[in-house]
């Protein structure tokens, strides 16, 4: 996938573009030590390996030999391998890569949103076409080694802001969040929670602000007792939804920020003897498939993730043949799916 003519540069034009020994000449270190940032080795100090990567940000690193030949790999990273979401977003990327002749090698980061030390190291001894990390992102250190092996980086459905230069793909996680607070109050629910993710999750932020801004817009005041952090955890919904339904004023609605928090829910209304959705509606966010043969089906946004994963994949394919994308940021649309966990209020 990727080209073999030399002289190249990363970031310069390639008569700008500087040999090993030259970077190694400007930052006063020896050649071995530039050879070992461009090629992802762990041990360079970091003032050291900060200078380097600013040198080849600034000039440009031109081989001396042509490139090894990439091994016809996608490098798909994940924060963590469990639940519906990582089958869901490997199916659209798998979709891709087979098309194109190319293989998916797996990883998890153990639940880490940031790759740790070692994991460049590993990533580049594959020489992989490229790298789609999926709700997580490398340090800037880690994506300027990338780039100077010319390896693309895209990054799913990002943690954190990615900046403008990292492409990356997301879904419309405002608008979800405003579509599926405003499906309660058309049915005349005024008493609406909401369990977040995680407060540095731009995901989790986006959902919260949409159901803010439904709220505002229907004149309905926010009650900060009716918005409850989370983790994305099925025991969000049940911690959460116990303590909600035990206030004086209780919901008669609750939106989950996920799929897996709304099935916390569904044991918690079974505990407290409540019926859904006669006593409590309830609505997730994801559409994941399992999650439609609850009793009763789930109400929920629809997360596009294979959708997500296949374009992911394809911006990916795009950068390793060396052409330019259309646009960097890429956002999917949500969809209200209605089932029978949401209806009018009774009480």
């Amino acid at each position: 996938m990727t080209t073999t003519e030399e002289p190249y540069a990363t970031g310069s034009p390639p008569a700008q573009a500087l040999t090993l020994a030259q970077l190694a000449e400007l930052a006063g270190v020896s050649t071995a030590t530039v050879s070992k940032v461009v090629n992802g080795r762990s041990e360079v100090g970091p003032e050291t390996r900060a200078l380097i990567e600013g040198l080849i940000r600034e000039h440009g690193y031109r081989r001396q030999r042509r490139r090894v030949k990439a091994t016809g790999l996608i490098e798909l990273v994940f924060h963590e391998l469990a639940g519906d979401y990582p089958t869901e977003v490997i199916k659209g990327v798998q979709r891709v890569a087979r098309q194109h002749h190319l293989a998916v090698v797996l990883s998890e980061l153990g639940g880490s949103h940031t790759p740790g030390r070692d994991w460049i190291e590993d990533v580049l001894s594959h020489r992989p076409d490229g790298v789609i990390t999926v709700f997580s992102s490398p340090t800037d250190s880690q994506r300027d080694q990338l780039a100077t092996r010319e390896v693309p980086l895209v990054v799913l459905d990002p943690a954190g802001d990615p900046g403008h230069r990292v492409p990356s793909v997301g879904a419309a996680n405002w608008s979800g969040g405003l579509v599926a607070t405003r499906h309660l109050l058309e049915l005349g629910h005024r008493r609406i929670a909401i369990i977040t993710g995680p407060e540095y999750a731009l995901s989790s932020r986006a959902r919260l602000d949409g159901y803010r801004a439904a709220l505002d817009t229907a004149g309905v005041p926010i009650d900060p007792e009716l918005i409850c952090p989370g983790a994305f955890l099925i025991e969000d919904g049940l911690l959460q939804a116990r303590r909600l339904m035990r206030l004086p004023d209780p919901p008669t609605a609750i939106f989950t920020c996920n799929d897996g928090q709304a099935i916390g829910v569904y044991h918690a209304a079974h505990e407290l003897r409540l019926r859904i959705p006669d006593d409590l509606s309830v609505i997730g966010f994801d559409d994941m498939p399992a999650w439609r043969w609850a009793i009763p089906p789930l109400t929920t946004i629809r997360q596009p993730l294979t959708e997500m994963g296949a374009t992911a994949a394809t911006m990916l394919i795009t950068l390793a043949q060396g052409e330019p994308l259309r646009q960097n940021r890429v956002e999917l649309g949500t969809e209200l799916i209605v089932r029978g966990s949401t209806a009018p209020r009774l009480r």
